[in-house]
């Protein structure tokens, strides 16, 4: 073999050894790129970052419900503590029973029946009280006579708030003789043993054997008839 043909094919053989070396690396590339194993593990990747982030919106959401839940719990047990405050907060003194200093006293002179006195009852401001089922203790001059019943049975217990009136009706004088005491005011209480009775100014009068109401929500129910 002449020198100028081995020298063409030692030129040829190291053409084409540089292009299949080049040929080997675009096909290393290319596998890299395109590898089924490489395509999976990034969707894996991808996949799991979108887990978490979706993870971590739940576990917000679920963090804020059960603020809520806290938040509700709270506001009903504020209200129920409300509530049960203001079953239980009753005024003081509230259907205690009445004691004389706790009314309003007055009286007037009425003609019905021959003439008598009708006292009138009220609750003090920002006062309820009971008057019990017994007659008033009426009281005349300085023996402290005292009125007798003019009715032969008690009378309810009556509820003196404002509004409300309790009335009674006294005949000073039931005999038909001339005599008795002659004097000028009612003493009333609502109980013999009431340490504050009440000293209510009228016109003078004759008393001789009186005569007292049972307490009355009506002052015509309190007109002291004699029989």
């Amino acid at each position: 073999m002449n020198r100028r043909l081995r020298t063409a094919l030692a030129v040829t053989a190291v053409i084409g050894s540089g292009l299949l070396m080049t040929a080997c690396g675009g096909g290393d590339e290319s596998s890299a790129s395109d590898s089924p194993a490489a395509s999976s593990s990034q969707s894996s990747t991808t996949a799991a970052g979108d887990g978490d982030s979706s993870g971590s919106g739940t576990s917000k959401s679920s963090g804020g419900g059960a603020a809520g839940s806290a938040s509700s719990d709270k506001s009903g047990t504020g209200g129920g503590d409300a509530s049960g405050s203001g079953a239980s907060g009753d005024k003081k003194g509230y259907g205690q029973s009445c004691g004389t200093n706790d009314i309003s006293w007055s009286v007037t002179s009425e003609s019905q029946a021959g003439g008598y006195f009708l006292i009138k009852a009220q609750a003090k401001s920002g006062i309820t009280c009971v008057l019990p089922a017994e007659l008033p203790v009426v009281a005349f001059g300085s023996d402290g006579t005292e009125a007798a019943p003019a009715e032969q049975s008690a009378g309810q217990p009556i509820t003196l708030r404002a509004g409300v009136t309790a009335y009674a009706g006294v005949n000073p004088k039931t005999t038909k003789e001339d005599g008795g005491k002659e004097l000028d005011s009612l003493i009333v209480s609502v109980s013999n043993d009431d340490p504050n009775p009440e000293s209510l100014k009228v016109d003078s009068y004759i008393v001789d054997k009186p005569i007292v109401t049972s307490w009355h929500t009506s002052p015509a129910d309190a007109v002291p008839f004699s029989g």
